[in-house]
Order: C-alpha cells, then sequence, then structure tokens
C-alpha cells in the first residue's frame, strides 16, 4: 500500500511543480505547447485550446514545453521573446510551488500538535559543565553560524563540527556570543545514552507557534539539502549515496511499514514528502545546464551581456548547453536509478 501511496505523491509532487511553470506562463501570456506528467510514450493526451496535455508512462518527471523554449521561433508569445522580468518568474514558479507544498504539508501535520521542543533550555542535569555558562531560559540562537530553530537542531548542528564550537545565545532580550566552547555529549548519573547534559523548554502550540515553527521547519528543510550537497562536494558523500526516484519510493515504503500505527505513517511519511518537496525545490534552483536554475543563469547572464555590448547570447546556444546538460543529468538519473534497483534486490 505505501508503494502505491509514494509513487502517487512522487508525481504529485512533479505534476506541482510543473503546474508552477504552466500557471506562470498562462498567466503571463507564454504560449504552452504540452503540458506532460511523467515521461516516455504517452498514455493519455488531450488537445484544449493551443496546449497538449498528457500524462505519459514514466512517473519520473514531467515537463511544461512553452513556445520558443530554446530557439526563437518569432512568435509574440515565445518564451524568448518575453521580458527578463516574465521569464524569471516562470522559471522559479515550478520551485516555488514545491517550496509552498513543503511548507503546507508540514503546516497541516503541526496543526494537530500540542507544542513544539524550542530551542530555550529549560534546565540541567546534575553534573552538566555547561550549567553557570549558560543559564535556564537562555534561548540557543545559533551554533558556529547556523540558526537553531528546534531543539533537535542542536545535536545536528554538533555533530557537523569539531570539539569547539561559536554559540550565540539570547539572555533577557540581549545576544551573547560564547567562542570556542566546548561541547561534547556524555552519560550522566542515571541516564544510559550520551547527551549535552541540558533540556529544552515546549512551547504550547497556537495559531502563531505552530506557523512559526512550520515556517521554520520548512526552512530547516532546505538547510538540510544544502548540508547534503555540500557533503557531496567536500567528498564525505558520494554519488553512489545519492537516491532517486525508485530509492525515495522505497525509503517512503519503509517509514511507512516502520511506524506503529496507520496514523503515524501517514503523518511520518506526510512529513518525509514535504522534505522531498523542498528538494526538488532546491535542486531545480541550482545553476546547472538544463534546470530551473540553469535557465536563471543564463537570464542573468544575458542581461549583463546586453549591458555590456548591447547584444544577446544567440537562444540557440543556449539550447545547445541545455540540451548537452540534459543528457548529463539523465545520464546521473540513469545510474541513481542503476544503484537504487540494486539496493533493493541485494
Amino acid at each position: 500500500m505505501y508503494i502505491i501511496l509514494a509513487i502517487i505523491f512522487f508525481g504529485i509532487l512533479i505534476a506541482i511543480h510543473e503546474f508552477g511553470h504552466f500557471s506562470a506562463a498562462k498567466l503571463l501570456g507564454v504560449k504552452v505547447n504540452e503540458f506532460a506528467i511523467g515521461m516516455g510514450p504517452a498514455i493519455f493526451k488531450k488537445q484544449k485550446g493551443e496546449t497538449l496535455y498528457s500524462l505519459r508512462c514514466l512517473p519520473i518527471g514531467g515537463y511544461c514545453a512553452m513556445e520558443g523554449e530554446d530557439e526563437d521561433t518569432g512568435d509574440p508569445r515565445s518564451f524568448t521573446t518575453q521580458p527578463g522580468w516574465k521569464r524569471f518568474i516562470i522559471l522559479v514558479a515550478g520551485s516555488f510551488m514545491n517550496f509552498l507544498l513543503g511548507f503546507l504539508i508540514v503546516l497541516i501535520i503541526y496543526s494537530g500538535v500540542a507544542g513544539f521542543y524550542s530551542p530555550v533550555i529549560s534546565g540541567f542535569v546534575d553534573g552538566c559543565p555547561y550549567e553557570g555558562t549558560l543559564q535556564t531560559g537562555d534561548e540557543l540562537y545559533s551554533i558556529d553560524g547556523h540558526r537553531i530553530y528546534f531543539a533537535s537542531n542542536v545535536s545536528t548542528i554538533l555533530s557537523r563540527g569539531g570539539e569547539t564550537h561559536d554559540v550565540v545565545v539570547i539572555r533577557d532580550g540581549e545576544k551573547l556570543e560564547f567562542e570556542d566552547m566546548a561541547l561534547t555529549p556524555q552519560v550522566y548519573e542515571g541516564y544510559s545514552s550520551p547527551m549535552y547534559g541540558f533540556s529544552f523548554a515546549v512551547e504550547e502550540a497556537n495559531l502563531w507557534s505552530t506557523l512559526k515553527y512550520s515556517w521554520y521547519n520548512t526552512i530547516d528543510f532546505v538547510r538540510t539539502v544544502w548540508f547534503a550537497l555540500s557533503d557531496l562536494v567536500a567528498g564525505t558523500m558520494g554519488v553512489d549515496d545519492l537516491a532517486g526516484p525508485v530509492g525515495i519510493v522505497d525509503l517512503i515504503n519503509d517509514v511507512g511499514q516502520s511506524a506503529e500505527s496507520t496514523k503515524m505513517a501517514m503523518a511520518d511519511i506526510a512529513h518525509l514528502g514535504a522534505l522531498v518537496a523542498v528538494n526538488i525545490a532546491v535542486m531545480n534552483l541550482l545553476p546547472l545546464p538544463a534546470l530551473d536554475g540553469g535557465r536563471v543563469f543564463f537570464l542573468l547572464l544575458n542581461g549583463l551581456v546586453h549591458l555590456v555590448s548591447r547584444r544577446r547570447i544567440p537562444a540557440r546556444y543556449e539550447g545547445y548547453v541545455h540540451a548537452a546538460g540534459m543528457v548529463l543529468l539523465l545520464g546521473l538519473s540513469a545510474y541513481v536509478m542503476y544503484n537504487d534497483i540494486a539496493r533493493l534486490i541485494t
């Protein structure tokens, strides 16, 4: 059941992304030739007005094919003939819709909770060496320059650093900074697991706190994706660690099956789905050929070239770059999918 749910949910994420491009293009008067969900051969097609709507057999993507997207076709309603601000809105609209979806999913989940673990210290374990430097009522604002939104962020951020950390707290409305503070988990008397020795206050759920922590969680998802990208660049995580649609579907299925009840499974899957939605938003805005971010990069580069030389980069050249990027992206996707399938059968 959870596999089917995961496939449907992944298809919705793609549909929402492409609908962002589609709706922005339509609102701004750009001609859309086809709006497709999925890739590969079409299993359903319907022409309505100037746009062909299609559902395709492989649930691994989708597209919004606009007139003149990669070349100047001479149509006054083509994408390439539009002002820069219109093209920018259309390009980022897909990621905006995924980000918005992620936020709304978290908001729905959090609307049913009684409170949130805030980063405000509520007490210390006996023998905690940090009591005195830190005080009850301190709000942990940032660690090593990373904002602390939830109590759970503390261990996540500390685990990425070294033995000492730069900690900023808010005490009595003022920010205090403690440089090179040694924060190390240890086992305290009466406890079996290592811990930092301080507990956090619970902020009661109300309209404001629910909206605030829903926003914080969505922003924290962005940071999670950014950390993963940083690890990939730094070499602490390899391409073999990446997961594609098959891996994500399998992960969602595992999350659902490991939950204690169907209700908890739905909540856990929805939360993971929100992370995936934000992940799609961030990844698509990377300045790489064939991605929305790559097109935004060329849009800005074109503006700079025009400002300096009064010329523009021919649309066909940009199209060549994106076509090459698409080939590389499809190759990477195929490799990741192969690894996902190999992990499933081994």
